[in-house]
């Protein structure tokens, strides 16, 4: 199934010759809500399919397609809302230094976007997903490499959005799916795309990161490549609840065989009593859960290989030990070891990497000063945890300090909760620093369609010559800032 470099170019061609069908709002937003519509409509089949290639199972792929339906129509009532434009206007004011002309601003489309599924959310990161639901919300046409672990629900993904298309005089070249690395590779260096949206591993997105750079044209590259997610839980809070903590840990670290991006790889525990209780509440919530299968056995080969260098580096014990479950599966487990074996660049450091599947590190520290040297080490996350306790949270202690020094790590801090879960809603930000992501954006929420978006002004345009998104009277009813004053 792999595309030939010209099918690539035959898909980002049609793509780009859809531009126009996407540039009424109306349109845009109705075909959205049939998108999800008829996805809704297909999920017997489409459940079917993806569990055929995924082994996720249907009540988590149900309940994925819903989430991915949702989105959809969020967006859908953003493009109508017609906020993510930005309209700014302002008249001329020569009593300003230096003088104001008339200055009308908003964004437009970028263009053809590229899209590169995951593995691990065959709906809400893949076809149907985020990245497609914002670019086509934005008014640009989309090109997705299909991830080699789902091919057959990709296909079918894409003819019901196709057929969505349709039903609105949208071409069908408005949403392009190719197979294959090579065509992966082609696609984001072909001159007509704009853009892209990647999940995935650092290595993959890392190359196409610099293929994106070394474009004659360089074009933004939104990739979400790797995240350790850290958890921090302070002495005083381990000594109020450990059990509970601990329990919670083993329901986060394993939610889906280990495979979601914000899984807490991660975390700091205090030395001590309440520390070793927690421990104890993790070792039995762990030892209950059965085993599960991974995406591929390349996953699985990997995860087994990272669990077992780890586990073999000096200092490290296995309270639980991860590993073979069976032919296809693996059983989950944690490592711990001294946080002081963090704290400095050595032999350990392959502790605060990734590793994906059903496994996490319980660092223990001895004080503060021991856990502030290892959070200062860490790269950039998604998501960074700290549990605190009943008087941490109404600001006694410690408290107030935590956050400010967790918010450099990562692009969502959590107080008292776990990582695992992404709302789908307006202040959601689902992104960080690298290796987290390649951009400052978020790829999950209402503000993911400003990836797929630029800016443009336009000076002394006689009114009838402006868009009617920037002319005097408002004809589309469009939120904006009018000579200072925000209209709604």
């Amino acid at each position: 199934m792999e595309a030939t470099a010209q099918e690539v170019d035959a898909a980002v061609r049609a793509a780009h010759a859809a531009r126009a069908s996407l540039a009424d709002r109306t349109i845009r937003s109705a075909f959205l809500r049939t998108a999800a519509d008829q996805l809704q409509a297909a999920k017997d089949q489409l459940v079917e399919v993806a569990d055929a290639e995924t082994a996720l199972g249907p009540v988590r792929l149900t309940g994925e397609l819903a989430r991915t339906c949702y989105q959809l129509r969020a967006f859908a009532d953003i493009v109508d809302e017609g906020a993510f434009l930005d309209v700014v206007i302002n008249h001329p004011d020569d009593t300003a230094t230096p003088p104001i002309p008339d200055l009308r601003r908003y964004k437009v489309p970028l263009g053809v976007v590229a899209v590169y599924s995951a593995s691990n959310f065959p709906f809400a990161f893949s076809v149907p997903g985020g990245d497609t639901a914002s670019a086509l919300a934005a008014g640009c046409p989309v090109v997705v490499k299909a991830h080699p672990d789902h091919p057959a629900l990709s296909e079918l993904v894409a003819i019901v959005l196709r057929r969505a298309a349709a039903e609105h005089g949208i071409p069908e070249g408005v949403l392009g799916l190719v197979h294959g690395f090579e065509a992966g590779v082609a696609l984001v260096k072909h001159p007509l795309v704009t853009a892209a949206g990647f999940t995935g591993s650092v290595r993959g997105g890392r190359a196409l990161f610099d293929a994106a750079a070394a474009r004659p044209v360089p074009i933004p590259f939104h990739g979400e490549l790797g995240s350790l997610n850290p958890v921090l839980i302070t002495e005083a809070a381990a000594a109020e609840r450990a059990e509970a903590i601990g329990a919670g840990l083993a329901g986060s670290m394993t939610l889906g065989v280990g495979q979601f991006c914000v899984k807490p790889g991660l975390v700091l525990a205090p030395s001590g009593d309440a520390g070793d209780r927690l421990v104890k509440s993790l070792t039995d919530a762990v030892s209950d859960v059965g085993s599960g299968v991974l995406l591929d056995h390349r996953m699985r080969d990997n995860f087994l290989a990272g669990v077992a260098e780890r586990a073999e580096l000096p200092d490290v014990e296995s309270p639980v030990t991860a590993g073979a479950g069976g032919e296809h599966t693996v059983s989950p487990g944690f490592l711990t070891v001294p946080a002081d074996k963090l704290a400095v660049e050595g032999r350990h450091d392959l502790l605060l990497e990734e590793c994906f599947g059903p496994l996490t590190i319980v660092a223990r520290y001895a004080d503060e000063d021991e856990a502030k040297s290892v959070l200062s080490r860490l790269p950039g996350n998604l998501t960074a945890t700290v549990h605190v306790s009943g008087e941490e949270a109404a600001g006694e202690g410690r408290g107030p300090e935590l956050l400010a020094e967790l918010t450099p790590l990562a692009g969502r801090v959590l107080v008292n909760g776990w990582p695992t879960g992404v709302a789908v809603a307006a202040a959601q930000h689902h992104g960080g620093p690298y290796p987290a992501t390649t951009s400052t954006s978020t790829s999950v929420g209402g503000t993911a369609i400003e990836r797929w978006l630029r800016p443009v002004a336009y000076q002394g345009a006689p009114e009838a010559l402006l868009p009617p998104e920037l002319k005097d009277d408002n004809p589309l009813g469009l939120p904006r800032r009018f000579n200072g004053v925000l209209e709604r």
